[in-house]
């Protein structure tokens, strides 16, 4: 699992925004885009949607796949492989780093979450950690994952697993908090 760092460190209070005003405003400019140009779009339309996120900053490798009701916080975050897949209401949390690695999926209304709170601290600084999804990776629907972690290749989460630590290559896990269950 990858440490977790603060994203504004001079952060001083809970009320205060870890974000500049400029991020703050890409943000909300990339909500808008992604609302009046993706949202309604069909799934055949997916070259569309992948040129927004790459107008965005997103790193896209060959021809992954953005389902139009997926939800990315933060695109430039974000670096897709060909064939990665993110599917209808994934959320890609991506105050940090995602990366989802060639031919991984990431099912229906699983959730991505690079950003947690630095509970000692008493500004709770936001603190984000890089989630690496390894290639012919599976997350299942409804799966969460946390900051930091690593599901290796090949590997297959199962539906609604909580995944708090890194999944090794090969296996298949699931479960809250999600374990190995046998080898794949």
């Amino acid at each position: 699992m990858e440490d977790k760092k603060p994203v504004n460190p001079a952060q001083s209070v809970a009320q205060e925004s870890p974000w500049s005003d400029r991020d703050r405003a890409l943000r909300l400019l990339w909500e808008f885009t992604w609302f009046v140009f993706c949202v309604w779009t069909p799934k055949p339309a997916n070259p569309w949607r992948l040129f927004w996120l790459d107008v965005f900053g997103a790193t896209i490798e060959g021809k992954p796949f953005v389902h139009q009701r997926a939800r990315i916080a933060i695109p430039w975050h974000l670096t897709l492989r060909d064939r990665a897949c993110l599917g209808d209401r994934a959320n890609a949390y991506s105050l940090g780093e995602i990366e989802i690695g060639e031919r991984a999926t990431v099912a229906q209304e699983a959730y991505l979450s690079t950003g947690s709170h630095d509970f000692s601290h008493p500004a709770l600084q936001l603190v984000t950690a890089k989630i690496t999804i390894g290639d012919d990776a599976f997350v299942g629907a409804r799966a969460f994952v946390m900051p930091g972690v690593r599901i290796g290749a090949r590997s297959l989460v199962g539906a609604c697993s909580v995944v708090t630590k890194d999944i090794p290559d090969d296996c298949v896990a699931a479960g809250n908090p999600c374990r190995v269950l046998r080898p794949r």
